[in-house]
């Protein structure tokens, strides 16, 4: 017996797996309220996404291409450049020594919207990569550092930091969930979306997955399998 929320529960789109619908919940319904209510993204503009290699920058990536965006992911080694591309990011930076000169030479007309779940020391260099009227969403802080800005530099520019937790306002209005469902199964239906699903463990090796992600030894979403009963 399975206890659920009727108005955050949904059909999994016949497109996925059980392992990526596992994946698809959380993160995509983030990414997706972020990208379309909090960051009001059109099609055409530039998407700048922070932790491109993980869960929610993944799912962002994903969303975002489906939206008509322009993606350039930040990762955060060479040896994740492929899961950004597979993701179906156009340009992909490491971060390090540069990277602002390399995603200034990927998008020169400035970023629209940046996607930013791990803030830390990255924060301030986006903010100067946003052009007049961009936006910046606050999504998470990965990196541990919780940034500070000065206001004057959003007043000269024109600019927003947009905060965005899709928790607390579900809690508040539960609607919009079943709206971004609904845009997330056609863009799953359309090949757009496709949860990349890192490793899965069993269940009984839960303590060795949040080990892993401690690590920084996965990409994508951690998945935890459960038996079937029986």
């Amino acid at each position: 017996m399975v206890a659920a929320k009727p108005a955050v529960t949904f059909p999994l789109p016949s497109e996925l797996s059980f392992e990526q619908g596992a994946a698809f919940a959380m993160n995509f319904q983030t990414v997706h309220f972020a990208l379309v209510r909090r960051g009001r993204l059109r099609a055409g503009e530039h998407v700048l996404v922070h932790g491109a290699a993980g869960g929610v920058g993944t799912a962002a990536i994903q969303v975002a291409k489906g939206l008509g965006a322009i993606v350039t992911a930040v990762v955060d080694s060479p040896g994740t450049v492929a899961v950004a591309e597979t993701a179906g990011a156009d340009h992909v930076v490491v971060a390090g020594p540069g990277w602002a000169d390399a995603v200034r030479a990927a998008a020169p007309k400035g970023i629209d919207v940046t996607v930013d779940p791990v803030g830390g020391e990255y924060f301030a260099d986006s903010i100067r990569l946003l052009r007049p009227e961009g936006r910046h969403l606050v999504i998470g802080f990965a990196a541990g550092g919780i940034p500070e800005i000065a206001v004057n530099r959003l007043l000269l520019k024109n600019i927003e930091v947009v905060g965005v937790y899709w928790g607390g306002f579900v809690e508040r209005d539960d609607t919009v969930a079943a709206a971004s469902a609904a845009e997330l199964t056609r863009l799953a239906r359309e090949g757009f979306v496709r949860p990349v699903v890192g490793h899965v463990f069993p269940l009984a090796d839960a303590a060795k997955a949040l080990q892993a992600i401690e690590d920084r030894a996965t990409s994508g979403k951690v998945v935890l399998a459960v038996a079937p009963i029986g």
